[in-house]
């Protein structure tokens, strides 16, 4: 049984990188003493219900203050602006104090330079964005790399374990640190659904963070654009409303209340999401570039049928497909409507990325770089 730390530098965004986060606990905490390292205000027992994993015994470490300290960088994330990569670089300060005491860190929160062996699983790279040839990093981001990201000997040493969440994630690693990463999808289980297509509800279910990032205000535009057309459609907002983003979420409901057709349910239950999603018959993505699409696979496992930006690593869960991938809103309210006009049910595998994958995946990755030492 070795000593293992996961370094998640935030649970307060409610998102799939933290339900990566609380699933490679539970894979680890019955095989080694696994700690969680975090910077959080929110009680990680909350998510792992909302997540449906069980981490019960799981040892939590956080500076003195954390709440305090993420409560006031979650308040002042309108004005702030992306703020990710400092709490990483203050989770690392955190850490390298007591990281002796540990045989091995997983990190769940991107890429780190860690003085012990890790396996670092990257859903998109935090630090030295700088390198990319089309990215926009920010004036601070040089800064947040060099108090906490890994140089490209570090990225790449033989006690370094790069995973990323897609193909798409890996290519973009590669560009900054000359190493590409093995790809470990993330854990999404199936849906048990067994309401048959003809019974389904004909409505669009977007689901996740009430975010910019996520433009649930463009998936509004679409089912008006489709109401437009003749399609009576109507639209159930599904999303986690951290306090980062109430601003946001505040537009997104506003707007829901000036349409009868548009609902918005915050923080739902695990079990009420599910039953959304085996009811109707659309799943829709509105984020460009996501980095892998949890929601876009749980559509497919739920047995509807999902469209999303062409761009990013959903283009994988989609496999490419012309008829469900879209450049523009435009685009979308047309896929969407030659959709219903065929009204043909869908094919998806409900295992291609369950969470038992997953966490088998991330199991053999620890215990292979255990073994090396």
């Amino acid at each position: 049984m070795a000593r293992v730390a996961v370094l998640h530098n935030t649970l307060d965004f409610h998102g799939g990188a933290d339900a990566v986060c609380l699933a490679a606990c539970e894979a680890l905490q019955t095989i080694h003493d696994v700690t969680l390292i975090t910077v959080s205000g929110t009680n990680p027992a909350v998510l792992a219900d909302r997540f449906g994993v069980s981490i019960p015994d799981i040892a939590v470490r956080m500076p003195r203050g954390a709440p305090a300290i993420s409560g006031t960088l979650s308040a002042g994330a309108p004005w702030i602006g992306p703020q990710l990569a400092f709490r990483s670089v203050l989770l690392h300060r955190f850490f390298r104090s007591f990281a002796g005491e540990f045989d091995l860190a997983v990190s769940t929160a991107n890429e780190f330079s860690l003085s012990l062996p890790s396996v670092q699983y990257v859903h998109y790279p935090q630090f030295n964005l700088h390198r990319l040839s089309d990215a926009a990093p920010g004036r601070l981001n040089r800064l947040w790399s060099r108090l906490a990201g890994p140089t490209r000997a570090e990225a790449t040493a033989p006690g370094v374990t790069l995973l990323s969440n897609s193909s798409w994630t890996a290519s973009v690693v590669e560009e900054i640190y000359g190493g590409r990463p093995t790809v470990c999808v993330p854990p999404v289980d199936p849906v048990p659904c067994d309401r048959p297509w003809s019974d389904r509800e004909e409505g669009i279910v977007v689901v996740g963070r009430l975010a910019p990032d996520k433009r649930v205000l463009d998936a509004i535009t679409v089912i008006d654009r489709l109401r437009e057309r003749g399609y009576d459609l109507h639209l159930h907002i599904v999303g986690a409303t951290p306090r980062a983003y109430r601003n946001y979420a505040a537009r997104v409901t506003a707007a829901a209340r000036e349409r009868s057709y548009v609902v918005v349910e915050r923080n739902v239950t695990r079990s009420r999401r599910e039953r959304l999603l085996c009811t109707h018959k659309y799943g829709l993505n509105m984020k460009p570039k996501e980095h892998f699409g949890m929601t876009v696979a749980e559509y497919g496992t739920a047995g509807m049928i999902a469209f999303a930006p062409a761009s990013g690593g959903q283009q994988e869960v989609l496999d490419g497909r012309s008829d469900r991938l879209f450049d523009s809103l435009r685009e979308a309210v047309t896929l969407i409507a030659r959709a219903v006009d065929a009204d043909e049910s869908p094919a998806f595998s409900t295992e291609r990325f369950s969470r038992k994958t997953f966490q088998r995946s991330l199991r053999s990755h620890v215990e292979r770089l255990l073994e090396a030492q």
